[in-house]
């Protein structure tokens, strides 16, 4: 693994003149959560090893405003939308990665309605096509011959159709991906979506994370692969309910590749 990358911020690289290929939008779950900022780091690492030019937002970069607006607070979300558009066009920005399908999903479709139009890009599609280009290469490592069983993102999947990339990309590490009967346009949530995350569930007879969960562990795999903080957070849980967490682990496709890789 490398040493320390230091990644600079767009306002860094604007006091040199530089303008980078894309700018890394890291999130909330990336920026505070302390599992999350692994994918972060993993992220880094992917665009640190192939050499595209790179830049954060930093301090400058606020939530998108999608857990305001799933929980139906659109004067909020518009605020907080409004600031980052403000700031995103000051530095011209034209081309996003992220990995979060909730930060690209408001940043890809919600955004141009406010002045904000970008290239946005999931974290999963900007590896996939890194290895198409032969600009990544990459070796199952330490994943060879397991079993993976990837988890859909809601806002990744069913609402944005992408569900080839993240696929593609886990089919390169050499494993055997494995399909739960409700996957692809047939998902089914990990719980945290529309808000969820951040408040106590609602009456019932079972959570929705643990549902999911034991949907992916009756497959018996050795990781469950994710491409989405949330999905991370809730899918570990869930694995943690069945005490599982000695057989199957809870990864992130940045971090399958970058940990497979030495990157």
């Amino acid at each position: 693994m490398s040493n320390t990358i230091k990644v600079p911020t767009m306002a860094e690289m604007m006091a040199n003149g530089e303008t980078p290929e894309i700018l890394f939008w890291v999130g909330c779950s990336g920026s505070f959560d302390d599992r999350a900022k692994k994918i972060t780091k993993a992220i880094v690492r992917i665009l640190d090893h192939v050499g595209i030019k790179f830049a954060i937002l930093g301090s400058e970069e606020g939530c998108t405003g999608d857990p305001a607006k799933r929980a139906g607070n659109e004067f909020l979300y518009q605020m907080q939308a409004m600031q980052n558009i403000t700031t995103m066009n000051m530095y011209g920005i034209k081309k996003i990665v992220t990995g979060c399908p909730h930060c690209f999903n408001t940043l890809k479709n919600e955004y141009p309605a406010l002045g904000g139009n970008y290239e946005v890009v999931h974290h999963t599609q900007l590896v996939q096509e890194l290895i198409n280009q032969g600009k990544l290469k990459v070796n199952g490592g330490e994943f060879k011959g397991k079993k993976i069983v990837f988890h859909d993102p809601c806002y990744l999947g069913r609402a944005n159709d992408v569900y080839e990339a993240p696929r593609e990309v886990i089919q390169k590490l050499d494993v055997e991906l494995a399909e739960m009967k409700r996957s692809r346009a047939n998902g089914f949530c990990c719980g945290a979506g529309g808000a969820q995350m951040f408040k106590e569930a609602e009456k019932g007879n079972k959570e929705v994370n643990v549902e999911r969960a034991e949907e992916a562990l009756a497959l018996n795999p050795d990781v469950i692969a994710v491409g989405c903080p949330f999905c991370n957070t809730m899918m570990t849980d869930g694995v943690k309910h069945f005490n599982k967490e000695g057989q199957t682990k809870v990864l992130d496709i940045a971090e399958m590749i970058a940990n497979a890789n030495d990157l």
